[in-house]
């Protein structure tokens, strides 16, 4: 990346206060870009779901492999259930989207508690193992709820077979006028399909272990018995680990990152499989150094700019974002390592940004907290709106959590220092209330912003863009208006 007029301005720049020059480009099609990360994660596009608990769960970490992004399971939930989360994302199909399955009998009520976990809105009715109706959220309005899901469902008007070429299913369910359909191998039900998700599955790539199954990453902290709980992740098939504090350029992370890569290095010695290791987070050149000579092959990037985070406000300690992924790349790329940057992005521009600056993938928190797919019960305000309640991962809620085994004594004093924020509403948009909406607007807008670039590739994209900076008029120039002046 170069500044325009070959100059960098002696000031800390935010994704705010910069913007990227069209340059001479011969890359004429958005499709005509691969947006396959160098991080040698297996990513296929340059996203990664923070290791949050608002945020990253097994609905999350399967949908987004499903197109080429990876989520990371939190550290502060026990490990038994990161284990049989990792599990359960493995064993998910890599094209068809998870069906929400009840059963005949059970009531209405029942079927509305589950269908704010999935985006397709839809149930598959088995009796046994066996798929005997389909029913939608739209059936169930005006219902008792009491009824039972027989009184609601009706039998699929269409089945696919497992294996069915995407455009023949696709023309099936149009043909049909349905937007779901159970898919089949023989009697036993392995997904459902949406006429989007089959669009989908045409443009994206899944990301895949050597197995075939989806990629999950699970994160540990530095505390505890580090070692152990990385053993326990790589043995149910954590596909990258992630060594997470919230000041990454500190004693204790130099000293429990060689451990961890010890534990990997048995593993892939086992094995034969590399699994790649994160760290973080730091926001200068030396802390990428110091965590890259320590053995971790990607730098986390960015301390204080997430929307839940406080610490910036409480210490007065971080730095702007697109200055801290510029310097921490560069660092980063002389000693071997990548980076991703963590936080701060609200628009796909943000996303194109970072990666200008020489980030291998964006990991996001926040923007995914409001969708479907993230953890949270779906709730709605007085006006109606739905939402998700998300917190900070250095906020009482989320540090009590990570305390549980301690005494009463240690846990109260802990909470007496937060940072960040415990509870916040996170409001799906009614245009894209699931993640697979969300990731469709940002992998628009970094394909566009590669065009523009004359890039075909992330590598490529890191050495074309041109940056220029701008002020707060220049920023909100470029924002659209929805209604007139």
């Amino acid at each position: 990346m170069e500044f325009l007029g070959g100059t960098e301005p002696m000031y800390d720049l935010t994704y705010n206060d910069v913007f990227m020059v069209p340059s001479r480009s011969g890359v004429t099609s958005r499709f005509d870009v691969d947006l396959t990360t160098p991080d040698e994660v297996g990513t296929t596009i340059p996203l990664v779901v923070a290791n949050m608990t608002a945020v990253s769960g097994r609905r999350m970490a399967e949908t987004v492999a499903r197109r080429g992004a990876v989520a990371i399971l939190p550290q502060d939930i026990p490990v038994q259930a990161v284990e049989s989360t990792v599990v359960a994302v493995k064993d998910s199909h890599p094209v068809y989207e998870t069906p929400i399955t009840i059963t005949p009998d059970a009531p209405v009520a029942e079927l509305l508690s589950l269908l704010g976990k999935r985006a397709h809105r839809a149930a598959v009715v088995l009796d046994g193992d066996r798929p005997v109706g389909l029913v939608t959220e739209a059936a169930c309005q005006g219902v008792d709820r009491f009824a039972q899901i027989h009184d609601v469902m009706v039998e699929p008007s269409v089945t696919l077979a497992d294996g069915t070429d995407l455009r023949e299913a696709f023309d099936a369910l149009e043909g049909a006028h349905i937007g779901i359909a159970p898919v089949l191998d023989g009697d036993r039900l392995v997904g459902v399909a949406t006429r989007t998700g089959l669009l989908r599955s045409a443009l994206y790539t899944p990301a895949l272990d050597y197995q075939r199954r989806l990629l999950v990453g699970a994160a540990v902290g530095i505390n505890g018995d580090v070692q152990g709980k990385a053993r326990a992740l790589l043995g149910s098939g954590a596909d990258v680990l992630v060594v997470d504090t919230a000041h990454g350029h500190q004693e204790k992370m130099i000293e429990v990152l060689p451990l961890v890569v010890a534990v990997r290095d048995e593993h892939e010695d086992a094995t034969g499989v590399r699994v790649p290791i994160a760290a973080g987070n730091v926001v200068s050149a030396d802390g990428a150094r110091d965590l890259v000579g320590a053995g971790a092959d990607i730098v986390k990037v960015g301390v204080g700019p997430g929307a839940m985070c406080t610490t910036r406000m409480m210490t007065g300690v971080g730095r702007p974002q697109f200055s801290a992924v510029l310097e921490c790349a560069a660092a980063a790329k002389e000693v071997g390592g990548h980076v991703w940057a963590d936080g701060g992005v609200k628009y796909p521009r943000d996303v194109a940004l970072a990666l200008a600056a020489g980030a291998g993938s964006v990991m996001i928190g926040s923007w995914f907290a409001g969708t479907y797919e993230s953890p949270g019960d779906l709730l709605r305000d007085g006006d109606g709106r739905l939402y998700k309640e998300s917190f900070g991962m250095a906020s009482a809620r989320a540090v009590s959590n990570r305390t549980r085994d301690r005494s009463a004594f240690d846990r109260a004093r802990q909470a007496l220092f937060e940072e960040g924020i415990s509870s916040s509403k996170m409001y799906l948009d009614p245009g894209r209330p699931g993640v697979e909406d969300v990731i469709d607007q940002i992998v628009s807008g970094v394909r566009s912003a590669f065009t523009y670039a004359g890039a075909s590739s992330i590598g490529q994209f890191h050495s074309r863009a041109v940056v220029g900076t701008q002020g707060a008029a220049g920023y909100d120039e470029g924002r659209p208006r929805h209604t007139s002046w």
